[in-house]
């Protein structure tokens, strides 16, 4: 990785996302946005959280889909292929509450053994406010109306829809911590 890390993570999901799959690129786009305006919440782990953000969801490039289920493709894709930072590979693999998806699709032990969750609260609320207040072309929204998409979308009763069933309470929550925090920093 040459250069800054969020200069390289726009690179690299850039060249997986923006042609082959457009409106993921700017969910993507959108979820780095959000992280950098949190940047000042994070102090030295700003660029991580920005990075983490513009590369979550790589996984869903059709070329890295070896299982699937993007959290864990996309990590492995930027640990095996790029030498990516351990944490930064950790955040991508465990964004979102993904072990609960994983826990759905029989992968969590696999994804709990390659990529542990960072013990890391606010960095780890922080990537799912991010991405569970960012809309699927980029723009902000709110949790509620994310987790409302995300199920209409998908289906109630799909193995995504159970998993953001199951998972609300917890986005909710995080969302609630990140903006705490973030309403306490000086302006």
């Amino acid at each position: 990785m040459s250069g800054s890390m969020v200069g390289w993570a726009m690179q690299v999901a850039e060249a997986e996302l923006s042609a082959a799959l457009p409106r993921r690129w700017a969910h993507t786009q959108g979820v780095a946005r959000r992280a950098a305006g949190l940047g000042g919440m994070l102090g030295e782990d700003a660029e991580l959280l920005v990075a983490a953000a513009t590369l979550h969801d790589v996984g869903y490039a059709p070329r890295l889909a070896a299982t699937g289920f993007h959290p864990l493709d996309g990590a492995r894709f930027l640990r095996d292929d790029h030498g990516a930072d351990e944490r930064l590979a950790r955040l991508v693999a465990n964004h979102s509450f993904a072990w609960m998806e994983a826990e759905e699709r029989g992968l969590r032990e696999e994804l709990e053994a390659e990529f542990p969750l960072l013990d890391e609260p606010l960095l780890v609320d922080a990537l799912v406010y991010c991405d569970m207040t960012t809309t699927p072309d980029g723009e902000s929204t709110t949790a509620q109306e994310r987790v409302a998409e995300i199920t209409d979308r998908y289906g109630a009763d799909s193995l995504v829809g159970r998993f953001i069933r199951r998972a609300s309470p917890e986005i909710f929550a995080a969302v609630g911590r990140v903006d705490a925090a973030s309403a306490v920093q000086p302006r």
